[in-house]
């Protein structure tokens, strides 16, 4: 299988998911991705298992940490002593990516601004990611992604019912982290295409408010040609002009959701399926116009056929059909969805124990092969390989440990 950034090293000051998430990614496809933890307090995403009851130290196994950290290894550095700013300048010069989440004060406070990395190595493709992008009035302010990339970016609202008395939360953590991830990953990929083409490096930035807003790029889009908000209508079951496109509650309070698109096409399979030919040749619904001009009365229809039976008997009564039709899925069935398992995409890694586990792969896949992953490190684990790396002795170590630089 071809891991296409073998050979690509990748250096990561960053914490939480959103940065991370893309370091990754980009270790999925085989680069060499070296994170930097602060020598004390290491990543502050291992410290959110008091507030999340969620196990993250050492010797567990928690998704929290391995799905934005797994196949990395970690080096504790304390930056704001001058020995590990040399260790990390020495980590600078070989590396072809540095990635960082850091807010600017923090990134000047640091040395690792731009400029600073640039002055140690000037080929090197410098990576942002942030809250609210690198300019304008927020270009200092931190954010995460319920606040930038949900909250801001118009999803919290778009997936709000008018009648519901509240505001829609994100379905998952680290929804907009994921995705964010993933875009700077693609972006990461573009740059070093285009170093190697042309011989000239990037800074490449990517916000959490810029992916919440190209998320939503459709509903934006309308609201920009129309010069103002749409208007947000009550939520319904169906399409207005279709009924083979919406949500139907089954016998046992499932969901199933159909997105068929071209209705009249659909609708005589469909009303086989669901053992009511009759509605084939019912003046309401024979023909194309008719099915459009009734649509409200065919939701109904359809609502209470779905309702008379439960989701696993609608599975078997709908495989194989041709229209296009879902499972509103629990966690726990997405991770079992055949799917998923047939291409690869719920991955093996073995956790520090040795102990088989189960992640969720990055979306891409070369040669139909499944990426091959491996755990997350633990904090400070890889410190004296990366530093063995560099060249140091034995006693080079030793003093970097007691001058505190280093763990």
């Amino acid at each position: 299988m071809i891991q296409p950034m073998e050979g690509v090293r990748v250096l990561e000051v960053a914490q939480f998911t959103f940065v991370p998430a893309a370091g990754a990614v980009l270790a999925d496809w085989g680069a060499d991705v070296i994170k930097v933890e602060h020598a004390e307090t290491g990543d502050a995403q291992r410290g959110l298992s008091r507030v999340m009851d969620m196990p993250v130290g050492s010797g567990s196994f928690a998704p929290l940490m391995e799905h934005p950290n797994r196949g990395k290894r970690s080096i504790g550095l304390a930056l704001e002593r001058p020995e590990a700013l040399d260790v990390l300048h020495e980590l600078i010069r070989t590396s072809d990516v540095f990635l960082t989440n850091f807010l600017p004060r923090a990134r000047r406070r640091l040395g690792i601004e731009l400029d600073d990395v640039r002055k140690v190595n000037a080929d090197i493709i410098y990576v942002r990611g942030s809250g609210f992008g690198s300019k304008g009035p927020d270009n200092e302010k931190g954010g995460y992604d319920s606040t930038a990339f949900w909250a801001r970016g118009g999803s919290a609202l778009g997936t709000t019912p008018t009648e519901f008395d509240g505001l829609c939360k994100m379905p998952a953590g680290a929804y907009g982290d994921s995705l964010g991830g993933m875009t700077i990953a693609g972006g990461i990929a573009a740059a070093l295409l285009a170093r190697e083409r042309t011989g000239e490096t990037s800074v490449v930035d990517v916000s959490l408010l810029g992916v919440g807003a190209w998320a939503n790029a459709l509903s934006i889009g309308f609201a920009l040609l129309t010069g103002g908000p749409p208007e947000r209508a009550p939520s319904r079951s169906s399409a207005p002009t279709n009924p083979l496109v919406g949500n139907y509650r089954t016998a046992d309070n499932r969901w199933i959701v159909l997105a068929m698109l071209q209705a009249s096409r659909y609708w005589p399979e469909f009303c086989r399926r669901v053992d009511r030919e009759d509605l084939i040749t019912d003046n309401r619904f024979a023909t194309a116009d008719a099915l459009m001009g009734n649509a409200g009365e065919a939701a109904d229809v359809v609502q209470n056929v779905i309702a008379g039976r439960t989701l696993a008997e609608w599975t078997s009564a709908f495989r194989g059909m041709e229209g296009q039709w879902g499972v509103a899925q629990d966690p726990w069935e997405v991770g079992q969805d055949p799917a998923l398992r047939a291409n690869g995409m719920i991955a093996e890694v073995l956790d520090t124990d040795g102990t088989r586990r189960e992640l969720v792969a990055n979306p891409v896949q070369f040669d139909e092969t499944p990426a091959s992953l491996s755990r997350a490190p633990q904090f400070a684990e890889h410190t004296d390989e990366i530093l063995r790396e560099l060249g140091k002795s034995d006693d080079e170590l030793i003093g970097l440990k007691i001058t505190g630089a280093v763990t």
